[in-house]
């Protein structure tokens, strides 16, 4: 057959429609009904995903509002403080020669103030939420994308303030804001001063620069604004995959590719501008974005099932209620359409692929959320209580009711010998 030969029977290209029907979604801000697995059958139930009353919220979320003002407070009080360390620095040699000549570059004005890569880190993202809900319409994924969002945040805004205040060092302006007056050390009666290997080494105490400046440029490690802008921005990133499903099952248009990195782009431009105005040096940045990236992978597996499984990473998580792992087919407990992409069947119930990755659970749904005493939602039972999830039946504390799972058919896993009771082979079972 010529590479170039029509099929005889061709696939369907719109993949949007690959697999499964969509359906309309209210509002985000619109209250879901209270719907039970037996109305949805076997597509599970969308009471997971209600939006909550106020008070519903304000419980689920008072101990993160109190932390985080607590962690804000905090992370200020220390921003404000001298740095607490005496740090000895080399200015000149006895010919006058500057000894680091790159902590003698002149005082800029930065390119990016730190309260605009605060802001920028934040508000960038949180559009994106906003445009995200345009399909999506899900109250928990803007909560827990916005919480996750200052949870990476503040936390990496609190570990970067604390090392700059303990450990810091010299911004490359340093020796500029410092004016030196190496006649001070004569009269200095403390401190260390014109000391080290050919009395070379002084501290803060030559400075006659502004005390402010000063304090500043001893605070150059890491960068605070690299801190935010990963912190910030690589949130986004995982946040965009999910969502988008760039790393997925199928082929996505390059498109996402480009929309996927160009918040890491922002972050790169953002901490580089950085070396051009002489407010870091390199290893400022670079401790900087590490502690950025950390905090915002950890903060996003918290909110969310997974950071790189595909099938579940725009998936978010409530408080009260587990979320329960599994293969077979998606229910996902009304968080199926939780995205913005609708190719290749996501968006829809049944859509993406049966089975699960080396690992995973296999006896339950793929992604179901069990029963909890005190869901967050009040929504009606749906899942397990013994925190394996089920297909189409409730199953009550103490083991009152018998399980109701649906073994896989033939023509996806093979046979299974079911029970009334749900006895059946745990691979063979969803």
């Amino acid at each position: 057959m010529g590479f170039f030969n029509r099929r005889t029977a061709p696939a369907d290209a719109n993949t949007a429609t690959a697999t499964g029907t969509h359906e309309r979604k209210p509002g985000i801000f619109s209250r879901r009904g209270e719907k039970t697995a037996h109305h949805h059958g076997h597509h599970g139930s969308n009471a997971w995903n209600s939006r909550p009353t106020f008070g519903q919220w304000i419980k689920a979320t008072a101990l993160d509002i109190v932390s985080m003002a607590i962690l804000g407070a905090i992370g200020l009080g220390v921003y404000m403080a001298d740095p607490a360390p005496s740090r000895s620095f080399p200015i000149t040699f006895q010919d006058g020669e500057i000894v680091y000549p790159e902590f003698a570059y002149p005082l800029r004005n930065e390119i990016v103030p730190i309260w605009a890569a605060a802001l920028i880190a934040f508000f960038v993202p949180f559009a994106v939420f906003l445009i995200v809900q345009i399909r999506a319409r899900s109250f928990w994924d803007i909560n827990n994308a916005t919480i996750g969002l200052l949870y990476s945040l503040i936390t990496a805004a609190v570990f970067q303030v604390f090392i700059k205040w303990l450990i810091g060092g010299l911004r490359p302006h340093f020796l500029a804001v410092c004016k030196p007056d190496l006649s001070r050390a004569n009269v200095n009666t403390g401190g260390n001063v014109a000391n080290g290997y050919r009395q070379i080494m002084f501290d803060r105490s030559v400075c006659t620069g502004d005390k402010s400046e000063i304090n500043d440029a001893l605070e150059s490690m890491p960068s605070g604004h690299t801190t935010a802008a990963f912190a910030g921005f690589v949130f986004l990133y995982l946040y965009l995959n999910a969502k988008l499903k760039v790393f997925s099952n199928y082929h996505p248009a390059m498109w996402k590719l480009a929309a996927l990195y160009a918040p890491l782009l922002g972050a790169c431009l953002i901490a580089g501008a950085l070396t051009i105005d002489e407010y870091h040096n390199w290893y400022d940045l670079a401790a900087g974005a590490t502690i950025g990236s950390i905090m915002a992978f950890s903060s996003y597996r918290m909110v969310y099932a997974s950071v790189w499984d595909f099938r579940f990473n725009h998936i978010p998580l409530l408080r009260t209620t587990p979320f329960v792992y599994g293969a077979g087919p998606s229910t996902l407990d009304g968080f199926h359409d939780a995205l913005f992409t609708r190719k290749a069947g996501w968006g829809t119930h049944d859509g993406s692929a049966w089975g699960g990755a080396p690992g995973d659970a296999s006896d339950g749904p793929r992604g179901t959320m069990a029963q909890a005493a005190n869901a967050v939602t009040g929504a009606a039972t749906h899942g397990a209580a013994n925190g394996r999830g089920t297909h189409g039946g409730v199953v009550g504390v103490g083991g009152e009711h018998s399980v109701n799972r649906k073994p896989v058919g033939d023509h996806h896993v093979g046979h299974t010998h079911g029970h009334s009771h749900g006895h059946t082979h745990p691979d063979q079972m969803v």
